[in-house]
């Protein structure tokens, strides 16, 4: 009889990866059993255990058997070994004695011309301990597997919190499987890639399959195999209806490995859910370049694909989108914090810059504008340009919050009329933030003392005390005086050398008439400096 593998868990529980093949090898391995090959060659996987004394056991097997016999039926060694490989059966044990006295020549000739591991079972050995054996060895497979996938799983789920989640999650899993893993689109363009290369024909090959089931139509599956040559692919359909593929290409195909991809699946169908053509994405940051102030002249291009008359203006349809933007209601997740906005219309404009100094390219500022809950952002196109998103803001949301791996300057919230003025300071939260090494600052709006001045004898006061200084001399002296005083941090907050902040300080004394080192002044000046 046919010895059943564990019962299957309930449905309701997590994927688990199948019960992975016993080799051959392994078994032969356990010393008290008393197994020797004799025919046949050595590499196999075992699946099953099973028990036959039928002359003909084909239509009782499933395939990966090991079979075990005592040949009490057997007359034709070479049908009945062509039977079993045509069955599928991966070896064959027979036991010697009480019926032979040993292995019967013919069925050793047979299982070697037919490729059929013949393996010889001592009379001191029962069958049912082979088939113990091979449960228990199945046994700890299993649970080797279940914790390389659980290994695997916690080093995606690490990946995906990092400030570049796409390529990290794809850098993983290609660690991960030991091949290489892609992005691809339903056009097959490679969107982002890690691992080892593959040849021409394999990668093509991939892009083919890839595009199977990238399409979003009716009757696509979700994923699809194929192999080339040595080269196993597959590729798997993502979420979010972005018409993205995860194609990947690997030497071997573990038991786990399709729960390993199926978590990828899930990650990258999150994390890409943002992620825009490049036409959607230049669009969207014309937008946020028009809303803070940007000439039409400038974003004309990246609303035409860069084919655009400068005089021609912006895409109508761009104005409709900001209009729906900027209309609705923003929901509870939205980015907030403390400031004088309030109400419906308020906006928060956030600068952001990778932690570790490197450009973030579209998926990556997809992922935290994710992250904050906003899809109105410019990813700079840079490595010299931060990331600038719009956030709206609501009084009872969720505090804003700093973002692993990135540095963070923010507004305090303002109405749509003021958001150029907020992309400001914005810049200088950014700034300021970068030279305290915090990984958030936000520009808090006029309180205290500051507050119970009129803003407008407020900002003329500013005016008269301030026009000495020009543009670049008032934002060091700004900044200077945000910053205590540090000619250092100044220097790194501003991009330039200490000894031009020194330079720039001493300059601006001398245009105003004014001891810097006085707290009176430094007080006056900050108070005006606000005002700007």
């Amino acid at each position: 009889m046919t010895l059943p593998p564990p019962p299957p868990t309930d449905a309701t529980a997590p994927t688990a990866p199948p019960t992975p093949p016993v080799a051959l090898s392994e078994l032969l391995a356990r010393e008290e059993l008393g197994l020797r090959r004799i025919a046949g060659p050595a590499d196999a996987e075992l699946l099953w255990v099973h028990t036959s004394e039928m002359a003909d056991p084909y239509p009782y097997l499933l395939g990966g058997e090991l079979l075990l016999t005592a040949g009490v039926l057997l007359t034709d060694p070479d049908h009945y070994v062509s039977r079993l490989v045509e069955a599928g059966a991966s070896a064959l044990g027979f036991g010697v004695r009480p019926v032979h006295e040993a292995v019967p020549r013919g069925l050793v000739e047979a299982c070697d011309r037919q490729g059929l591991p013949l393996l010889e079972v001592g009379p001191q050995t029962p069958f049912t301990a082979i088939a113990r054996a091979v449960w228990r060895l199945m046994a700890e497979a299993r649970h080797r597997e279940l914790r390389r996938v659980t290994r695997a799983q916690q080093a995606l789920a690490t990946a995906a919190a990092r400030p570049d989640p796409v390529p990290a999650v794809l850098q993983q899993l290609a660690s991960q499987l030991g091949g290489r893993a892609a992005l691809l689109t339903a056009a097959g363009d490679e969107v982002r890639a890690a691992g080892r290369e593959v040849t021409p024909e394999a990668a093509a090959a991939l892009t083919r399959l890839a595009g199977v089931v990238a399409r979003a139509r009716p009757g696509s599956p979700a994923s699809a195999t194929d192999a080339h040559g040595d080269t196993r692919l597959s590729a798997y359909a993502l979420g979010g209806g972005e018409d993205l593929a995860l194609a990947l290409a690997t030497r071997r195909r573990g038991p786990g490995d399709h729960t390993v991809a199926g978590v990828a699946v899930v990650l990258l169908s999150l994390l890409t859910a943002p992620h825009q053509d490049a036409d959607a994405a230049n669009r969207s940051a014309a937008l946020v370049r028009l809303l803070l102030g940007a000439p039409p002249a400038e974003v004309a291009p990246l609303l035409d694909g860069g084919e655009a008359d400068s005089d021609s203006g912006p895409d109508p349809g761009c104005h409709s989108r900001a209009d729906s933007a900027l209309s609705s209601d923003p929901g509870p997740g939205s980015g907030s914090g403390s400031g004088s906005g309030s109400g419906s219309g308020s906006w928060r404009v956030v600068h952001a810059r990778r932690t570790d100094g490197a450009p973030a390219d579209a998926l990556t500022a997809g992922a935290l504008g994710a992250s904050l809950s906003t899809a109105l952002l410019d990813a700079g196109g840079g490595s010299d340009a931060p990331v600038r998103l719009l956030l709206p803001y609501r009084e009872d949301a969720a505090p804003l919050t700093a973002r692993p791996g990135w540095t963070l300057g923010a507004s305090a919230p303002v109405p749509v009329t003021d958001l150029g003025a907020a992309d400001s300071l914005a810049a200088r939260a950014l700034a300021h933030a970068r030279a305290t090494r915090v990984p958030l600052t936000v520009d808090a709006p006029a309180s205290g003392l500051a507050a119970l001045v009129p803003p407008e004898r407020a900002a003329a006061h500013a005016r008269a005390l301030l026009a000495p200084l020009t543009a670049p001399l008032a934002d060091t002296l700004r900044c200077w005086l945000s910053l205590h005083g540090s000619w250092d941090r100044t220097a790194v907050a501003l991009g330039v050398h200490r000894n031009t902040v020194r330079q720039r300080i001493g300059r601006c004394g001398a245009l105003l008439g004014k001891d810097l080192d006085d707290m009176d002044v430094r007080t006056e000046l900050w108070f005006a400096l606000r005002q700007r």
